[in-house]
């Protein structure tokens, strides 16, 4: 079952929220805060595998919030509400670590099921939104380069890479590239070692980015 965390200063939304994910039997709330200070305290003391936070807050907001849970060992994943304005606020979480967002007054089906996807490894970026942040986020390294093949990636490596940013988990690269999961765990490592990144974001990221210089 999966442990949520649910972070908003209103104690209306914190309310709704938890009724919405009560009606789906793989998820299980594990607490409410008001803010990413409280959360963060929260989660080293509960284990928690996905924290659904708002990125405006008092006290600490998401983007802030996002950066402290995604230091912790081992971190949440996190998913943020936001609004599709949001911009700058998005980019930056993003740059922190966040494991993606949903835009809100989305169905309760989608906050669901959003969970569940970033809870199994997949990035969830809103598509109108993601060209925006390519323009955004700035690259881990100076060089830039469409042919990953510069940074010694091999051509299966490239394409892992294409497919993380197009928001797949580790089981659906695996069957489309007709190989294991451990297989393409072992590939991921070895990408973010030649890219010298730190997570599946960043890849993600670093990819869209490439496209928007091409």
């Amino acid at each position: 079952m999966i442990q949520v965390l649910i972070v908003d200063d209103d104690p209306f939304i914190r309310e709704s929220m938890n009724v919405i994910l009560g009606l789906d039997a793989d998820l299980q709330v594990a607490g409410v805060c008001s803010n990413g200070h409280e959360a963060t305290a929260f989660v080293r003391e509960h284990p928690v595998d996905v924290v659904l936070m708002d990125i405006r807050m008092p006290v600490c907001d998401g983007v802030e919030g996002t950066k402290l849970l995604r230091a912790l060992t081992p971190p949440p994943a996190v998913l943020l509400l936001t609004t599709f304005d949001d911009d700058d606020y998005i980019a930056q979480a993003i740059r922190n670590g966040a494991n993606g967002y949903l835009l809100k007054n989305v169905p309760p089906s989608r906050i669901i099921s959003g969970i569940k996807t970033v809870h199994e490894g997949s990035m969830l970026i809103h598509p109108d939104i993601a060209r925006k942040l390519a323009g955004m986020i700035g690259t881990p390294r100076k060089e830039t380069n469409k042919d990953l093949t510069i940074f010694g990636l091999t051509a299966a490596e490239g394409q892992i890479v294409r497919l993380i940013a197009e928001g797949q988990s580790n089981k659906e690269i695996a069957a489309s590239l007709f190989l294991s999961e451990g297989t393409i765990k072992n590939y991921i490592s070895e990408i973010l070692n030649k890219l010298e990144l730190r997570d599946r974001t960043q890849i993600a990221i670093y990819y869209l980015k490439l496209l928007h210089q091409s």
